[in-house]
């Protein structure tokens, strides 16, 4: 389709592209015939991929396997109240042939995973990393390194953003930044530490913006660059980053050369893990035992365990007075990374101090 030129109709649409001398009919072509997969249709991939949809790119994937939650719907905009409960990709889907009919609309339901982030990643021309873990993000730059393809990255987390291309010719790529991902509930989530809704709407259109760079051939992408926003101070901050020659994946000798699987738990595991059932037995039973729940007030709000005390993490040091250092002590949070860090700091102080393995989320689900 790229010698075939405009129709009326989409002359019409991309009328104000038309008019920027670097889009042009020969940049909005390109757009037409560029193929861009974004993974995770969340808080980063639904502005990039309905810009992406209204700018005229001819083909989106999208991958996820999640459906649509109420706590979704204050950060992602491709989605409202009616879609709760339902598939993302059905209503991405829905919602982005509605915005362009000359779009086609590919839904890859299910994980991105090594088992197909190969064939995914070379099936397109650019790749949108709208990933909110580190496994996922990790095998999303290590695809796109083995595929030759540039991966348009982002990543929020409360008020701060970053944004980067990576893995382009010449460039770098994410572990060239990071080259080994953090262990497992280090890092707080977005559902663990909040995000402000309209800061995956500025990083992920700024990746829209680089996705559409890259496929029409204008301007300077953020390559060898890291992009860093703080929405609190509305500043905006550029690193240069070169690549590194020793880097595992993109370097002079590679030590990466296949995809692998990352872990993708918290569970912290160890000596002082406890599991659901067993914090249900010493309920029943009546043992002795203090329950603390180090996640924050708006969280134990809407969720608790009958009998939990609230002291939110940041607090913990300063109100030791209401643990109990005659009884064991089991902490939660809301999937067990938090609490694991409580409970080595109550370990420190002489306390006998147990982890909720999988937190609320696991007492919810009964295991």
């Amino acid at each position: 389709m790229l010698d075939q030129p405009l129709s009326a109709e989409e002359r019409r649409r991309y009328a104000r592209h038309l008019l920027l001398p670097e889009i042009g009919e020969a940049g909005q072509r390109r757009l037409r015939n560029g193929r861009v997969l974004v993974v995770g249709a969340g808080g980063l991939g639904s502005p990039a991929a309905m810009y992406l949809a209204a700018a005229g790119v001819g083909a989106i994937g999208l991958v996820d396997f999640d459906a649509v939650d109420e706590t979704n719907l204050q950060r992602q905009i491709l989605y409202g109240t009616r879609d709760v409960g339902r598939p993302k990709l059905e209503a991405a889907a829905e919602r982005l042939r509605g915005m362009n009919p000359h779009v086609d609309v590919a839904a890859h339901t299910g994980r991105f995973d090594e088992a197909n982030a190969a064939s995914l990643v070379e099936a397109y021309d650019v790749v949108v990393d709208g990933t909110d873990n580190f496994p996922a993000r990790y095998l999303v730059n290590d695809a796109c390194v083995l595929g030759r393809r540039p991966n348009v990255y982002g990543s929020v987390a409360r008020f701060e953003g970053q944004a980067a291309v990576f893995a382009a010719p010449g460039g770098p790529c994410y572990r060239c930044l990071h080259p080994e991902p953090p262990p497992p509930g280090l890092i707080p989530s977005c559902a663990e530490g909040g995000v402000l809704g309209v800061l995956p709407g500025i990083v992920g259109t700024i990746q829209a913006a680089e996705a559409i760079k890259l496929l029409a051939g204008i301007g300077e992408p953020l390559i060898g660059r890291l992009l860093l926003f703080d929405a609190l101070r509305m500043s905006f901050r550029r690193i240069t980053l070169p690549r590194d020659p020793g880097c595992p994946v993109c370097g002079d000798a590679p030590a990466i050369r296949t995809l692998r699987r990352y872990d993708l738990t918290c569970d912290p595991g160890g000596p002082s893990a406890m599991t659901v059932d067993e914090l249900r037995q010493w309920r029943e039973e009546g043992a002795p035992h203090t329950l603390i729940d180090v996640r924050e007030p708006s969280e134990h709000a809407m969720s608790r365990i009958d009998g939990a005390i609230l002291i939110p993490l940041a607090t913990l040091p300063g109100q030791l007075e209401l643990v109990p250092d005659d009884r064991p002590v089991v902490v939660h949070c809301k999937s067990g990374a938090r609490s694991a860090h409580a409970v080595a700091f109550l370990q420190s102080k002489g306390y006998d101090a147990h982890n909720l393995v999988g937190g609320i989320d696991a007492w919810q689900r009964g295991s």
